[in-house]
């Protein structure tokens, strides 16, 4: 059952008739929230994209400066006990699986620092005895000795867990809920431990309260209604930033990708509508990190860095492993867009004048945040 923060119908009336007035002004508001970030999304305001794009540019140069933090994706194991309709690595797949053993992360943490990184974000299927807690936990470890920022982005883990992986080097966790609608959710997700919405819901509050510096969150743009998770997916940062003041939040803009499954978007979303969503974010929400990953093409990607984006991958790979020369195959998660290496995509973005950053965190800081709870 969705709770009742996550009500946002009285915003999605107004997404739905703002005027041309209405979102002039929104955009230029100097204390923005859940109205003028509802009004920013509304087909008035996607009328007037070129005005939303340069208001998204001024304050993400003045937040972030012309520059774009650049980590790379690495999988650890594609093995899944959750049915989700939409992923490759579901449960009832027909894939090539593995886990990386030992020398193989090592390997793999090995190749990625060759490429020049400095952030790598690590990834899993759900929960799995061979691939659960301490595998990833272990991972963590691993890849902290290497590399100054290490992220994750896994199954919902409980509190004492996530103050486990932050002792053990991670910085931040990522999660997606995929989609706010409990009715959608239920529907996507047969069977498995992800099929638990609440628990998922409830994940990056845990994760902030065990000590994680910053939490990940966004919808899988496809699966549902896109305005009303947008404005959930508002909202449920709004409450995070306000609950856990001392810790930070980042918002990402995954489309649905074809995959192993074949699986279509039921709510397809165009470029220009994703753009509309970043630019609103950006002006609602001008200081948080927003990410884009290669699920997008090298054209949109060149065009909205440093639009409101300030966070990008690289490189990527959706396989497991897939960076050092002798892992062994197994299946993607789902198909990238932009294939570019490391070297092409930061000469691309020094050509718009946008500085790539492959190290804004040092090692030496990777202790355990300590974040307010304040009752909301």
């Amino acid at each position: 059952m969705r709770p009742e923060w996550l009500d946002v119908s009285p915003w999605l009336d107004l997404a739905r008739r703002a005027d041309r007035g209405m979102a002039m002004q929104a955009a230029v508001a100097s204390d923005p929230g859940i109205r003028e970030f509802a009004i920013l999304l509304s087909p008035a305001a996607g009328a007037e994209l070129e005005t939303l794009a340069a208001r998204a540019q001024a304050l993400t140069r003045r937040h972030f400066g012309q520059t774009i933090g650049l980590y790379a994706p690495l999988y650890l194991s594609n093995y899944c006990p959750t049915q989700c309709a939409y992923c490759g690595f579901a449960s009832g797949r027909r894939i090539q699986r593995h886990r990386l053993s030992a020398a193989e992360l090592e390997a793999e943490c090995a190749a990625l620092k060759r490429l020049g990184l400095e952030e790598v974000l690590l990834l899993t299927g759900d929960r799995l005895a061979t691939a659960g807690y301490e595998f990833v936990r272990d991972a963590v470890a691993c890849a902290a000795s290497r590399f100054h920022n290490v992220t994750a982005e896994v199954f919902a883990m409980t509190e004492s867990e996530y103050a486990g992986l932050a002792a053990a080097g991670c910085t931040a966790v990522t999660l997606y809920q995929e989609t706010y609608d409990p009715a959608r959710y239920a529907l996507l997700h047969e069977s498995g431990p992800k099929a638990d919405y609440g628990c998922r819901l409830d994940a990056p509050a845990r994760a902030l309260e065990g000590g994680m510096r910053s939490v990940g969150l966004g919808v899988l743009l496809g699966l549902s209604e896109p305005l009303e998770d947008v404005l959930r997916l508002f909202r449920h940062a709004s409450r995070l930033r306000r609950r856990f003041w001392g810790g930070g939040v980042a918002i990402s803009f995954p489309r649905i990708r074809p995959q192993s499954g074949d699986y279509a978007a039921d709510f397809p979303l165009s470029q220009r509508q994703l753009a509309q969503i970043v630019f609103a974010f950006r002006i609602a929400m001008p200081d948080v990190p927003l990410v884009l990953s290669t699920r997008e093409s090298p054209r949109f990607r060149d065009g909205i860095a440093g639009v409101g984006i300030s966070k990008m991958s690289v490189a990527s790979r959706t396989t497991v492993g897939g960076y050092a020369e002798n892992t062994a195959p197994s299946s993607p998660q789902f198909e990238i867009d932009d294939h570019r290496g490391v070297e092409e995509f930061c000469a691309t973005l020094r050509a718009k004048r946008l500085q790539p950053v492959f190290k804004n965190w040092d090692a030496v800081y990777r202790t355990p945040c300590l974040t307010s709870s304040a009752s909301t």
